[in-house]
């Protein structure tokens, strides 16, 4: 069924019933609440990233019913067909049944807003930065190995980083972030910021989490920063013993752009069953090792792709690319797990939520 945009000046007068596919789940949203924010509240696991309408983490198709944003048309179905939408920006009008993809609810507790002190900070390349933050020496942040935490700023607006070291190594929250040219935000954590400094954060947030259960080879696939979360993905990993084949590839321009380049290093030296691939799109000229787009390095080394679960984060254009070129593939969506840095515009940056770096919302404000 077709769907409408609205522009919404009050609140829905009653809950509606959604009922996903092919589940068979279903769940009520409440007076004023998003169909994702309803589903976390359940507890239900409905994949999402930036919760803001941009990176498409929770695309889905509404099968029956009619749904309003009240911002107008999300900009990741700027080029989907007309039925689809996006639980973390639709308001139910109707009863509503979604076809969408579940995901294992994150085993974590609730969201917290806490306070942390800056603990350290590594200036690891021309444009990445290593943010150490110490919690209360009462607290920990309890996640899963690739969510991450905003930053909730004096005026309100949030930024959002994903988590680089693992939930068994917590003792810090460890952060890249990528300076954004103009950003107001990367902008002072560059210039400004100073050790011991103490900023508010909330979370954890995202699904971009492994799946421990599967038998399956990981496939991880980084772009720029989004090293990050995969980081930790690959930590938890490596420390839970876990024996299944994995390959991280890695994509930057050049080889300054490769801000850690000795910790996956030793990784594949330390384990068997780790291997490593860095690609360069511009490559210097004396590189020896691959080149060119990165999805395109694993689709040429992987000779069944369908065998293999894939974790991706990084820039939009970079997860785009290789979403179309798996999906062709044969690969299903249940194998694909993904976190797309996406980007503020403009006209957004002060009230959106940001991040430098994929499957929460990185803006370069």
């Amino acid at each position: 069924m077709r769907h409408s945009f609205v522009i919404l000046y009050g609140t829905n007068a009653m809950s509606f019933k959604v009922t996903l596919l092919p589940s068979g789940r279903e769940f009520s949203v409440e007076s004023g609440e998003t169909v994702l924010d309803a589903a976390i509240r359940k507890g239900i696991g409905l994949p999402y990233g930036c919760r803001s309408g941009r990176c498409g983490s929770c695309i889905a198709v509404l099968a029956q019913g009619e749904v309003d944003s009240p911002d107008g048309p999300p900009e990741a179905l700027a080029h989907e067909p007309e039925d689809r939408c996006l639980p973390c920006m639709a308001y139910p009008q109707s009863d509503l049944v979604l076809e969408v993809r579940e995901v294992e609810t994150p085993d974590r507790g609730e969201v917290h807003m806490l306070p942390a002190r800056v603990q350290g900070i590594d200036h690891l390349t021309h444009d990445v930065v290593r943010l150490w933050l110490k919690l209360p020496d009462t607290q920990r942040l309890q996640f899963r190995a690739g969510q991450y935490i905003d930053f909730v700023l004096a005026d309100g607006s949030h930024r959002a980083f994903s988590i680089a070291n693992a939930p068994g190594d917590d003792a810090l929250i460890e952060l890249h972030i990528r300076h954004i040219d103009g950003g107001r935000f990367t902008d002072w954590v560059f210039s400004k910021l100073e050790d011991q400094t103490i900023l508010r954060i909330e979370g954890p947030h995202g699904s971009f989490v492994l799946d421990e259960a599967s038998p399956r080879p990981m496939l991880f696939i980084g772009g720029g920063t989004g090293l990050a979360p995969i980081k930790s993905q690959i930590e938890h990993a490596l420390h839970k013993g876990i024996e299944r084949p994995m390959t991280l590839y890695w994509g930057v321009r050049s080889q300054r752009d490769l801000y850690l380049p000795e910790l996956p290093e030793q990784w594949a030296r330390e384990h068997a069953n780790f291997q490593y691939v860095p690609i360069l799109s511009e490559p210097d000229a004396d590189w020896t090792g691959r080149t060119g787009f990165v999805h395109e390095a694993v689709l040429a080394d992987i000779d069944d792709p369908v065998a293999c679960d894939f974790y991706m984060a990084g820039p939009p254009v970079m997860v785009k690319a290789a979403l179309d070129a798996l999906h062709s593939a044969g690969v299903p969506d249940a194998q694909i797990h993904y976190d797309s840095f996406e980007y503020a515009t403009t006209k957004d940056k002060q009230a959106a939520r940001q991040e430098p770096g994929m499957y929460g919302f990185r803006q370069p404000d």
